[in-house]
């Protein structure tokens, strides 16, 4: 019902997240003229109208249930592959041996493609079938470039995607099996980055960068919504987002503002703790700073592919974002980031590495009194665990020879 039946659009104008310049929603827009994003704006009056409590409560849990809250226009322009909503899963184990409220982890590993990057790009491609893109590129650490590979071959767009040469095997191969043309370089996102935007000038094609086009802001977003919907329409007391272009928490941050604006939630915010690896953390950096903006971080390393961004052009929202909420950027080490992954299997939970930093942070917020041990915290697990290698802790038995069970 979500993807087909007929309902109203609400978008009004684009608007640059730094100056508020405003631009055509129907036109194929980049970034704006002063190389900063470009944010939807909607008729909220109208969307209040529309959507409410009770016609969200009657709809399928999918993504595209806030359709009125959404950029694309019409049924026919959505490319979907089945975007569930993601469960709410308490970490039991972990809040007992804290003495604390057991953290909720959201984990987006459930959707197509298994990373939550299907939620932007799902809207980023869906726009860009609506404007008459023809074929796009962009930069990925792995997960962004699956997700962009299997919604443009849903599509029939092309898509080239360029990747650092240690971009984990099965991200590649992942690529690539979904038809993209997939290219390592020698460098880092940002290389890649800087090499699509040639590209994109020389051949034509539409750049689908991070915070490079309005869209997956929208469906990123979407974590926001369905976050406050799966609480009651309540929002917890602090959310950790592994950040590395920001893009969730730009858009969890604008899906609160959107929401208190059509009546479904007050004026309470959480603490948004952007979440960063010590080999890369520029927004901890510059927030520890008090600035605005954030340099690159040089020879950027961590295990953690998907927060490996040196350099983000939405630096400003994601600070911002943090800011307002009374909440800080964080930076945890690759030992602390793995041993929470290992303990939240524990737990039965598979964490992405990513994943793992958000528990590790929550353990460093913990002890430097950030969080009290009695709130509600949600922790975001970017992707399963099960595209990441695993350490092998399986024991061998010799069928032919005789076998001692006892202590198994």
């Amino acid at each position: 019902m979500n993807l087909i039946e007929d309902r109203p659009g609400f978008v009004t104008h684009l608007e640059c997240g730094l100056t508020g310049e405003r631009y055509d929603a129907d036109v194929l827009q980049g970034l704006s003229r002063v190389g900063r994003p470009l944010l939807v704006r909607y008729d909220l009056d109208g969307v209040r109208a529309a959507m409410t409590k009770d016609v969200l409560a009657a709809r399928p849990a999918d993504l595209w249930k806030y359709r009125e809250l959404l950029p694309v226009r019409t049924a026919a322009n959505i490319v979907s592959l089945g975007e569930t909503a993601t469960p709410l899963v308490t970490l039991d184990r972990v809040g007992d041996a804290r003495g604390a409220r057991a953290p909720i982890v959201k984990d987006e590993g459930r959707l197509p493609t298994g990373s939550f990057k299907a939620r932007g790009l799902v809207m980023a491609i869906s726009m860009a079938k609506a404007l008459g893109v023809r074929t796009i590129a962009m930069p990925t650490n792995g997960n962004a470039g699956a997700a962009a590979a299997a919604y443009a071959a849903r599509a029939g767009i092309e898509a080239v995607i360029f990747c650092p040469d240690d971009t984990p095997e099965i991200n590649v191969r992942e690529i690539a099996a979904q038809g993209a043309r997939v290219y390592r370089v020698n460098g880092l996102i940002d290389d890649c980055g800087a090499i699509v935007g040639a590209a994109c000038k020389q051949n034509g094609w539409f750049d689908l960068s991070t915070l490079k086009e309005p869209y997956r802001i929208e469906g990123k977003k979407t974590m926001g919504l369905e976050l406050a919907e799966q609480l009651g329409w309540t929002l917890p007391d602090a959310i950790f987002y592994p950040t590395g272009g920001g893009t969730g928490l730009i858009g969890m941050w604008k899906a609160f503002d959107e929401l208190e604006r059509i009546g479904f939630i007050g004026p309470e915010r959480p603490r948004m703790y952007a979440v960063q690896a010590e080999g890369c953390a520029p927004m901890v950096r510059a927030f520890e700073a008090g600035e605005r903006h954030a340099e690159r971080w040089e020879d950027a390393h961590t295990v953690a592919a998907g927060i490996r961004v040196p350099k983000a052009v939405g630096d400003f929202l994601i600070l911002d974002a943090v800011r307002e909420s009374k909440g800080a950027a964080l930076a945890v080490s690759d030992d602390a980031l793995l041993a929470a992954v290992d303990e939240a299997a524990g737990d039965g939970l598979l964490l992405c590495p990513e994943g793992g930093a958000t528990l590790a942070a929550y353990d460093r917020a913990l002890a430097e009194g950030m969080v009290g041990r009695d709130e509600r915290v949600v922790l975001f697990n970017c992707a399963t665990g099960l595209k990441y290698p695993m350490p092998d802790k399986s024991r061998t038995l010799d069928r032919h020879g005789a076998i001692d069970l006892t202590g198994l």
